[in-house]
């Protein structure tokens, strides 16, 4: 974090006893942000742009919005304002450090690597020290996701403000998870053996739905999972959920089409390391592909196609692009700045990186009626940037979750600016 923004960061913080007693409810305030460069998403920028905010909602975005009397005013003279960005593949509140077990819940043992009914959000962790560093960066909501095994779980959407679960937790679930690119870890051989698998669970969920009664007093044959997995698998067989599949290997993605259109579920695909070489393919399925931009070094055989061009080269094609950072992670969802940044720089427009980590996910995961875009009647997620919002050196100045001005105070901005400043006896240069 740069220096401007931490002395922006300590002064909200110095002045927040002063507020209190006037934003002791952030839903009751007005506050307009003035002058900007205004990216709606859906829409052409806004230069010299206002976005007015009330009741944790956008009340009107434009070049002449007529401004309350009583309004806060922020100047964003030279700035530029966005949507707050979602990061849509993390694993933050789940898993703390990596290598103490009690500290990270994205993983259900299950049953024979089946574990479809887990809601991972029951195991989020509201107070993480990790949430902070992410909303400083401008990340104001993520997708939390389950990992492991062949259906890991479900999945939800959060945003990043400062509560409980329950008041963190915009929609549950959003997507169901799974994998195909390891064998070993769905209990099976081989590629065939596991889509084998796969699909005996899709058939057993669709006879469970048509015999419950049978299930329930005994008298149906043993099926492949648990009524509760069982249970779980029945919007996605409906089209109510998409099936989120981690897949590199651009044949394992090809066969994740085939088996969509057999089963008819809506699919989506992680990773996708791939997936530039059957875009066309992906268009034609209107699947969409959550990807990132910063890595092009294969870390194995699935992955051997990897290239930064990946998410330019399927936007080009047709298809609808997620950007991701730090896929599955807690520690680098910020870096979704960076990626969008990298596939910039590998050919894909400005606006559609932009696109990519704001209202792309909200489509996907079904949220686009209150987030993603800067929009009348929106949630009130927004950042206002120093600058370009893809370049390292840009700050996120103002960020707001839910209507409400968080102050930039993390952790790592303490230990920053504590270690900054010179101990006894040693000598400032």
């Amino acid at each position: 974090m740069s220096m401007p923004r931490i002395r922006n960061s300590l002064a909200a913080l110095g002045a927040a006893a002063l507020l209190l007693g006037l934003e002791s409810s952030a839903s009751a305030q007005t506050i307009a942000i003035t002058g900007g460069r205004v990216h709606p998403v859906r829409g052409a920028p806004i230069e010299n742009g206002t976005v007015l905010i009330r009741d944790g909602r956008i009340v009107a975005v434009g070049a002449n919005v007529t401004i309350p009397g009583d309004a806060r005013r922020i100047d964003a003279t030279g700035k530029v304002v966005t949507p707050g960005l979602i990061n849509g593949a993390t694993a933050l509140g789940l898993r703390e450090i990596g290598a103490v077990g009690e500290t990270v819940e994205v993983r259900a043992q299950g049953e024979d690597a089946i574990a479809a009914s887990v809601r991972v959000w029951d195991g989020l962790n509201p107070t993480s020290v990790l949430i902070a560093p992410s909303r400083d960066e401008g990340v104001t909501s993520v997708v939390v996701l389950p990992a492991g095994g062949l259906l890991a779980g479900q999945a939800a959407f959060v945003d990043l403000t400062e509560g409980s679960v329950p008041d963190m937790v915009v929609r549950g679930p959003v997507a169901m998870v799974g994998q195909l690119g390891s064998a070993a870890q769905t209990g099976t051989g081989s590629r065939a053996e596991m889509f084998a698998k796969l699909r005996e669970v899709l058939d057993d969920a669709r006879v469970y739905a048509r015999r419950r009664a049978d299930f329930e007093r005994g008298a149906s044959r043993e099926l492949a999972a648990r009524r509760l997995d069982l249970e779980a698998l029945q919007p996605v067989l409906g089209g109510e959920l998409p099936l989120l599949l981690d897949v590199d290997k651009a044949s394992d993605i090809q066969a994740a089409l085939r088996l969509a259109r057999e089963y008819e579920v809506r699919l989506a695909i992680l990773g996708g390391a791939e997936a530039w070489m059957v875009a066309s393919e992906l268009a034609a399925g209107r699947v969409p592909v959550l990807t990132g931009a910063m890595n092009n070094i294969p870390g194995s055989f699935s992955t051997l196609g990897s290239r930064q061009e990946n998410a330019a080269m399927l936007r080009s094609a047709g298809v609808q692009v997620v950007i991701v950072g730090g896929a599955g992670e807690a520690f680098n969802v910020r870096n979704i700045r960076q990626e969008a940044g990298n596939a910039v720089a590998y050919g894909l427009p400005w606006e559609e990186a932009l696109r990519g980590v704001t209202l792309a996910p909200a489509e996907l995961f079904g949220v686009a009626d209150r987030y993603g875009t800067l929009e009348a009647g929106r949630v009130a997620n927004l950042v206002v940037w120093s600058g370009d919002p893809f370049e390292f050196s840009t700050d996120a100045e103002h960020v707001f979750v839910r209507g409400r001005e968080i102050p930039g105070d993390s952790r790592q901005m303490r230990l920053m600016e504590r270690y900054r400043r010179p101990g006894p006896g040693v000598i400032d240069p």
